[in-house]
């Protein structure tokens, strides 16, 4: 006799992640991977909770990139003591004829990525989280060799600092302050990327010719060394994140009022409070305080008036938090010191900022 069980469990690591994968209802058994799919892509074909993609190919979580999935591949589902695995028929070169002595030259194939990198390219390399009061003593432009108000790629610009002749550099603008909602304490300031440059003659006034350029340049704008990091490529292994205290969305990459699906967004945990790359986090809002008012009836907390939220304030038993409601979830892609980017990658309502990371669930459906 068959009966459904439903069991609800929390992911609180990469090595306790659930025993049995989630196969979605009407899985394909085998899959062909295409030109600008990625990882959880693939996953999202065979899988409730994509991101557990590392289970379904039986990744080693101590090897940094142990699969490569290419374009032609062929991923056929198969079980290994009862857990499903996809494996991979290795892709066959078409031979090659010879004409002449000179060979013809086949083009490398490039891995798939876990994640489209073109979403978070921009934020890899242009975006930053700094402390204010470390800014505050960093180099500045201060004009240009050409009469305008505005630079861009060729042109001189002088740098209030001795810089070493050669040194590559960013130049940024200063974005928006970010603040804990729960603390008040001032997590850093967005810096975005202008323009990158090379110091060409060294003094207390030094030079730096642009190569390149996002946006124009202006006085005013912090001179920084390039950031190697964020150069890297962006694969990780993803893992259930655990968030060791309250951690929220503070802010929207794009600066709208809602997120949705592959928007970015920042968190308000960073290295420092072990969110790393790689992370997986459901989103939650909290739940609505509803009040019994004077009737005796439940009073909607956006019908609320004056009376109705001193009540709230004055007396628990006639103020009722409801449940939390799950809005998606979002990978860690880069951490700074107390903030982090993450990308949105399911979402089931909008995001907003002031909602809350949380440990990944996960609503399996068993059959016995």
């Amino acid at each position: 006799m068959k009966r459904l069980t439903f069991l609800i469990f929390f992911l609180l690591s990469f090595s306790v992640l659930a025993d049995e994968l989630v196969l979605k209802k009407n899985h394909p058994d085998s899959y062909a991977v295409k030109k600008g799919d990625t990882l959880w892509d693939i996953s999202e074909h065979f899988l409730n909770d994509p991101w557990k993609w590392p289970e379904l190919w039986g990744a080693n979580p101590q090897v940094a990139n142990p699969h490569l999935i290419y374009p032609g591949d062929v991923l056929t589902l198969i079980f290994v003591n009862g857990q499903p695995r996809l494996v991979k028929q290795e892709y066959k070169k078409k031979a090659v004829v010879h004409m002449s002595p000179h060979g013809r030259k086949i083009p490398k194939r490039s891995a798939i990525p876990i994640i489209e990198l073109s979403l978070i390219q921009s934020y890899l390399s242009q975006n930053r989280v700094e402390d204010m009061k470390w800014l505050e003593g960093q180099p500045q432009v201060l004009g240009g060799e050409r009469e305008s108000r505005y630079h861009a790629q060729g042109d001189v610009i002088y740098i209030d600092s001795q810089l070493p002749v050669g040194e590559k550099l960013g130049i940024y603008e200063e974005g928006r302050e970010f603040v804990s909602s729960e603390s008040g304490e001032h997590l850093g300031r967005e810096l975005i990327l202008a323009a990158s440059g090379r110091v060409i003659e060294s003094g207390s006034v030094s030079k730096v010719r642009l190569l390149s350029n996002v946006r124009e340049t202006e006085a005013g704008f912090i001179v920084l060394p390039v950031d190697e990091e964020a150069l890297m490529s962006a694969f990780y292994m993803p893992s259930a994140g655990n968030p060791s205290q309250t951690t929220k969305v503070i802010a929207i990459g794009n600066t709208q009022r809602e997120a949705g699906h592959l928007n970015v967004v920042y968190v308000d945990g960073g290295r420092h409070q072990g969110v790393m790359p790689g992370q997986v986090f459901d989103i939650m809002r909290e739940g609505d305080q509803v009040v019994i008012g004077s009737n005796n009836k439940p009073v909607q907390q956006r019908d609320r008036n004056i009376y109705d939220d001193f009540i709230a304030t004055v007396s628990e038993e006639s103020a009722i938090r409801v449940p939390q409601t799950h809005r998606g979830n979002l990978i860690i892609f880069k951490s700074f010191e107390d903030v982090s980017l993450g990308l949105i990658m399911l979402n089931e309502r909008p995001v907003r900022i002031d909602d809350m990371l949380a440990s990944p669930k996960s609503l399996k459906l068993l059959v016995e």
